[in-house]
């Protein structure tokens, strides 16, 4: 079943995804894409400058094997699958300041000396925008 969302610049968050390799919840029994979810949250309520980035949920980007997953996306834009992240403040920081650079581009490509060191090495995969590949 699909939910129609604001077609605009987003993070979508896999709530699901595992806490880490090692555990699938924290103490508490929380997913880690939930926690996520909850950090991006917090950090956008701190920085007017983000507010324009729809921070939404969905169980399973289908990237189990990479723990912490995010589609970042926005409209003619390529948009980008990354994970591997732990759902701390830090991690929330960096993907929605990329984000935030991602939706400012033209179409969907941030030159790598903008992007936040919180996100090198998470990038999975890239998703062309519907009618278009990437060159």
């Amino acid at each position: 079943m699909l939910t129609r969302v604001a077609d605009g610049p987003a993070v979508v968050v896999c709530n699901s995804c595992r806490h880490s390799v090692a555990s699938r919840e924290d103490g508490e029994g929380v997913r880690g894409g939930a926690r996520l979810a909850e950090a991006l949250r917090a950090v956008q309520a701190t920085d007017p400058d983000t507010a324009h980035i729809a921070i939404q949920e969905m169980p399973c980007l289908f990237a189990c094997s990479e723990h912490c997953t995010v589609h970042i996306r926005a409209p003619g834009r390529t948009g980008y699958v990354l994970g591997r992240f732990a759902p701390t403040g830090d991690a929330a920081r960096a993907i929605l300041d990329y984000a935030v650079r991602h939706a400012a581009s033209e179409e969907g490509r941030v030159p790598f000396r903008e992007w936040p060191e919180g996100v090198k090495g998470h990038f999975i995969v890239r998703v062309p925008p519907p009618g278009f590949v990437a060159d």
